[in-house]
């Protein structure tokens, strides 16, 4: 994305403004452009149309040129002719993809593909070009050949880029703080006897080996060896049924088990039964683990389980036995090229957070960290450079703070009340490899919790080299809030150091869109104050496709956002929001939220439409699902530092509908339908919260406890509590037009109580004013000014008062903020940012 950034000086305050390429703010509405990303891919990609994330740029085809048997032949030259000398011509691979693994100059390029099958060479494609700018990220990875003719030889390979490590790690290991933690888990694994036919308990059995692995790796202690021999040995007296082979995680689990075992052992075994394992490998990983000539991975935006663990499963099978198996060998090169075009992250995010959110960033954490640990090592090239990488760790900690539920985004998201294992183990890696600050940090604040990762311990067991010192504070100059460009999320925060005092934001417009892991939320909110929820979205995921999740969890019904006729956003990347607007000051936070897009009709995946099927339910009006005629939903959403939110919502439909506006607590609402206002009581954390609302258009406030579609209790885990959870709903008479200005104060006890006035479009709380037009006739406006410090925001047109100085918009609608910004008083303007998009371009 491009920000140019113009600054003004001469008068009382410095002026800046962000102008972004887009259409008018003042008419922004339902576009013609489908969808953000294909779920698969149907475009070619990159064209003139795209934007690129990365120089190089990946060149990626659509699944449907893909032909059984076939290779593919990719050119690229900033020269159309694509004469010799100056052009790139890449061997035919049977993939749908191709790395330049170069910087490209600025200027336009071009590139073409053809297809080559039985020895017979396609026609070449007509030409595609594409820009480079000259200020995208640099990351070109080395060339296959560099990674091939560095790769380990002997064994133990599978973390080859610890062994200079280990040497000196051993000869103090007893000492570390996680050894004795370490023993106990390895002593767990010493117990574990592997029945007769231990494959059905296969995938429990992983634990164990790790515990194992690790244990002998650090101390070389060889009955943690005999172990894993005995383990193996009873896989090999056996053949895993053809029913548990369609499990992926089984699959998985059992072939890093034998990985493991082959890897650390491998003297102990004799060669018939290093070819029984090397056999049965492959013969398990025919199923889930071979992607190499099926052009799928590399242009299917969501498959997740590869991803978490198939890739890197895929990639130590190449690793392990490269040198005496062709198919191993294409195996590397595939998930070399793979990486380099596709991850991490999709390929398609920078931001360091995980577009599924945040509940499944888990899942990934042990492939985020091993395969660039790997590949830097083989290559001498450091893949941590990557974005992702480099904004991972304020990306971590902004969106899972300390003590604190997370933003709340994605399945599973409700599961950890604080920071996992396994967030803070990727977090603890980034601080030891790249020295990055907010992961020290986040780190250093959840040692107790960290060291319960056992999946990494054996890297933080041996990298002490790397260790760091407890880190007491966040750099000084950390921002408030912070805006995933990529992802479509800002998360703001009063006071992130300080759990008791913090204020939490969190709001979701996303290009990704209602599929996989992510859910039907463009423009919701979460708000949490003291490490718990003040409003969250709801359900619980027991499972991805029964009745419960599909219209109590994904449902936009289950999140802080709206319904249009009782209708909410389908399950489909067609879903999609936008966050068009981020401003960022000391003393106010703002975003605009586009989710016009959203409501659009019902899902077309042949997994939802099973998953509804098999669910006994459809996709019709009277579930919540099917066509609007929504024609803008515009949420600006602002947190006036440190404890009020104002969100204005700009709505209209092509007829008359009824809007329902939603807010979920876990704690029951008092509400007072004549004052308009919702107030929670947090007992146990002290603290109230009111949330008020404002419209010209007569609404009323009912709430509930209960579900659409209740969780089923066979699926709930014993020992675990789901309690009900509230449901506001204000529901507004039917029109075409609407505005909404809601006020949320937070009110921890023994402080003043915030009093909110208003007269005519003016309210008043404390030292803030919010003048705020609510008549859907008249352009939308947005006002609000601090009388102590003199901070300003602005939405609509015409000139501004700061102080003594008249500031002139610069562009009508836009959005305008003068507030302390890197410790300078400045004002910044704003209009509409576009996200970078990957697939077909807008309709003509």
């Amino acid at each position: 994305m491009k920000k140019h950034l113009l600054l003004f000086k001469g008068m009382m305050m410095a002026i800046s403004l962000f102008a972004f390429a887009g259409v008018s703010p003042t008419t922004a509405q339902k576009t013609t452009l489908e969808r953000v990303h294909e779920n698969v891919r149907e475009t070619a990609y990159p064209q003139s149309m795209h934007q690129v994330y990365l120089n190089p740029p990946p060149l990626i085809l659509p699944k449907s040129v893909h032909e059984k048997d076939a290779s593919y032949q990719f050119e690229l030259s900033n020269d159309k002719t694509f004469p010799a000398g100056k052009t790139i011509t890449a061997d035919a691979k049977p993939w749908l993809m191709f790395s330049p693994h170069k910087v490209l100059d600025k200027g336009t390029w071009y590139w073409r593909w053809r297809k080559v099958k039985d020895g017979k060479q396609g026609e070449w494609s007509q030409p595609y070009d594409f820009q480079i700018a000259g200020d995208e990220p640099k990351f070109a990875t080395p060339v296959y050949e560099t990674f091939r003719k560095n790769l380990p030889k002997g064994y133990p390979r599978l973390f080859c880029f610890l062994d200079n490590d280990l040497k000196t790690a051993r000869a103090n290991v007893a000492s570390h703080p996680e050894y004795k933690e370490m023993l106990n888990r390895a002593n767990m694994g010493l117990n574990y006897e592997p029945a007769a036919n231990p494959y059905p308990k296969a995938r429990p059995a992983l634990a164990f080996v790790t515990y194992l692995h690790t244990a002998y790796t650090l101390t070389e202690d060889k009955q943690y060896a005999d172990k894993m021999v005995e383990i193996t040995r009873a896989y090999l007296k056996s053949t895993p049924d053809k029913n548990l082979l369609r499990d992926d995680f089984f699959c998985g689990d059992l072939i890093e088990q034998l990985l493991m075992c082959y890897d650390v052992c491998h003297d102990m075994f004799t060669a018939d039964e290093l070819k029984q394992i090397e056999t049965l490998v492959f013969e398990v990983a025919k199923n889930h683990h071979n992607p190499m000539r099926t052009g799928y991975e590399e242009t299917h935006f969501f498959n997740n389980h590869f991803w978490q663990h198939g890739f890197r499963q895929t990639l130590e099978i190449g690793l392990m036995f490269y040198e005496h198996s062709e198919k191993a060998r294409e195996m590397l090169e595939y998930c070399y090229e793979l990486w380099s075009t596709r991850a991490p992250a999709g390929g398609f995010n920078r931001d360091g957070e995980w577009q599924n959110g945040t509940g499944y960033f888990t899942a990934n954490t042990k492939t985020l960290y091993y395969v660039p640990s790997l590949l830097s090592h083989i290559t001498g090239f450091d893949f941590l450079k990557h974005p992702w990488y480099q904004n991972a760790g304020q990306s971590l900690l902004y969106a899972f703070p300390v003590g604190t539920m997370s933003a709340g985004f994605g399945d599973g998201n409700e599961r950890q009340p604080t920071p996992d294992r396994q967030r803070l183990a990727i977090a603890d890696f980034l601080a030891r490899e790249i020295g990055n600050p907010y992961a020290k940090w986040y780190a250093s604040h959840c040692t107790r919790d960290l060291r319960r990762d056992y999946e990494t311990r054996i890297y933080r067991m041996a990298r002490v080299a790397k260790d760091y010192p407890y880190t007491k504070d966040l750099p000084a100059d950390r921002p408030n809030a912070v805006w995933m460009e990529d992802m479509g999320e800002v998360y703001a925060h009063s006071a992130i150091q300080n759990t008791n005092r913090n204020v939490f934001l969190s709001f979701r417009s996303s290009p990704f869109g209602s599929g996989s892991h992510t859910l039907a939320d463009q423009n919701s909110f979460n708000l949490h104050f003291r490490g718990v929820p003040v409003y969250r979205s709801t359900g619980y995921y027991l499972n991805f496709k029964d009745a419960h999740n599909i219209l109590s969890y994904r449902h936009t019904r289950a999140h802080n956002s709206i319904l249009v006729d009782g209708i909410g956003q389908p399950f489909t990347t067609r879903a999609y929001g936008k966050i068009t607007r981020m401003l960022n000051g000391e003393n106010i936070t703002y975003a605009l939220g586009d989710a016009s897009n959203a409501y659009c009709g019902t899902s077309e995946y042949p997994m939802w439409i099973k998953n509804f099927e098999e669910a006994g339910l459809a996709q019709t009006p009277e579930y919540g699902f099917g066509e609007t005629p929504l024609t803008k939903y515009r949420r600006h959403i602002l947190l006036l530092h440190p404890d009020i939110v104002v969100i204005y919502d700009e709505l209209e439909a092509s007829k008359p509908v009824t809007w329902d506006w939603l807010l979920h607590s876990p704690v029951q609402f008092q509400i007072d339908n004549a004052k308009h206002t919702m107030t929670t009581r947090y007992e146990e954390k002290q603290f109230s919260s009111v949330a008020q609302m404002f419209s010209n258009q007569a609404f009323e406030m009912t709430q509930t406890d209960q579900y659409v579609a209740p969780p089923d209790p066979k699926k709930m885990k014993k020992g675990v509590k789901y309690p009900n959870q509230w449901h506001l709903t204000a529901k507004f008479q039917p029109c075409a037009q609407n505005r909404i200005l809601t006020v949320i104060r937070i009110m921890p006890d023994g402080n003043k109580e915030k009093v909110l006035s208003r007269k005519g479009n003016v309210f008043t709380c404390e030292r803030w004013k919010i003048e705020a037009e609510l008549d859907p006739a008249k352009p939308a406006s947005l006002k609000i000014f601090n009388d102590r410090n003199n901070a300003t925001f602005s939405l609509g047109d015409g000139d501004i008062e700061i102080g003594n100085t008249t500031y002139k918009r610069l562009e009508q609608g836009s959005s305008v903020l003068f507030d302390k910004i890197d410790g300078e008083w400045l004002v910044h303007e704003m209009s509409d940012y576009q996200p970078q998009f990957t697939g077909a371009g807008p309709e003509k």
